[in-house]
């Protein structure tokens, strides 16, 4: 029945937003969390009393969780003793567990901070001003690159309001952080010593709290590691006591502390080719020849370059128009090598798959 599936198929996009809505609902109420200190599965009764809803919104809990399994972020299976059907406590409740996608949300390794962050009310606005956007002549912004949906709906720059903002600095780089994190891990397990093996020193270029320096630091102790990010960023920056990590407060538009290597983790698909071409010039000035061990580490996605599935395919076009609210853009191979050889590396580059389309790129002087 091709009008059914055209009625779904609008539905689920002109619905999506509730799913995001949803999903952060959950994670700022700790649900997920809540399932995993249960041994990985909680009744509704349970979830309602570790998360603190109000006992009269029960049967509204029930909604939002059954729309987050239906949906997979969780599963749910009912016993035969649900007679109210209501998924309360007791014998026979509706058991609600984690997936493959909410196992992701909890632990030390979570990525709650990226789903707080993505879906905060800042962002998300931004896309309310897209249509005026596309249709209006380019206007510029105090930087004199063309204002971005972020500037046109806010009046300034992300940048400039996570300077002023504390809680958006917070969500922002605690994003940063947690998915810095995972992917790094993944780089060390598998590529480690091909990514880093040789380097004495790195700079991790807009790298935040150092989260992923860490993970470097850590498995590569003879690497003398910096961070360079902004003043307001760097001030935040948690004080480990170790040494291994030291901070630099800087700006990558203007200069880059000297080093055998830099690192760019998800850094480039915030800017336009040309804001790009600038940064890669700074770190070209910071590192040695190719012949000396010098270069730049690029960890993004490439897209095109995973696994061809209609999930991965729609991530990546989600994800470039995601970008756009700050005129960033998640690049494909063509695209990338574009502006590494107008930044004036060689045209040799690396690319080294890690987690279907985020990939390491390295390139050279």
């Amino acid at each position: 029945m091709p009008a059914v599936a055209a009625l779904v198929e609008l539905n689920h996009h002109v619905l999506g937003y509730v799913k995001s809505m949803a999903l952060k609902c959950a994670v700022d109420l700790g649900v997920p969390g809540a399932i995993h200190r249960r041994g990985g599965a909680a009744s509704l009764a349970d979830i309602a009393a570790d998360t603190a809803v109000h006992p009269s919104k029960l049967a509204d809990l029930q909604r939002l969780m059954e729309m987050l399994s239906t949906t997979g972020i969780f599963s749910s299976t009912i016993g035969a003793a649900d007679i109210n059907g209501d998924g309360g406590g007791g014998g026979g409740a509706v058991a609600y567990r984690l997936t493959a996608a909410s196992r992701v949300l909890v632990g030390s390794r979570s990525l709650s901070p990226e789903v707080q962050f993505v879906v905060c009310p800042h962002l998300v606005s931004s896309f309310f001003s897209l249509r005026d956007w596309l249709t209006a002549p380019p206007s510029l912004a105090a930087s004199g690159s063309s204002s971005s949906l972020f500037e046109v709906a806010h009046g300034c720059s992300q940048w400039e309001m996570a300077a002023k903002d504390s809680t958006l600095n917070s969500v922002l780089n605690a994003a940063m952080a947690a998915e810095s994190q995972i992917f790094l891990e993944a780089v060390v397990a598998g590529k480690g010593r091909h990514v880093f093996g040789g380097l004495s020193s790195l700079v991790d270029v807009g790298g935040g709290y150092g989260a992923a320096t860490e993970v470097i630091a850590r498995e590569f102790p003879h690497i003398k590691c910096t961070v360079l990010d902004l003043p307001h960023v760097v001030s935040q920056a948690p004080v480990t006591g170790d040494g291994k990590v030291h901070f630099v407060a800087g700006d990558m538009f203007e200069s880059v502390p000297r080093a055998d290597a830099v690192v760019l983790k998800n850094i480039l698909h915030d800017w336009s080719d040309d804001d790009c071409v600038k940064i890669l010039q700074r770190c070209k000035e910071a590192i040695p020849g190719r012949n000396a061990g010098g270069k730049v580490i690029i960890m993004d996605m490439v897209r095109g370059s995973g696994p061809r599935d209609k999930g991965i395919s729609e991530m990546e076009a989600t994800r470039n128009l995601f970008m756009m609210h700050i005129n960033g853009m998640e690049r494909d191979e063509h695209e990338w090598k574009k502006i590494f050889c107008a930044a004036g590396f060689s045209n040799d580059c690396q690319i080294i798959p890690v987690l279907g389309p985020f990939a390491v790129i390295e390139i050279y002087s």
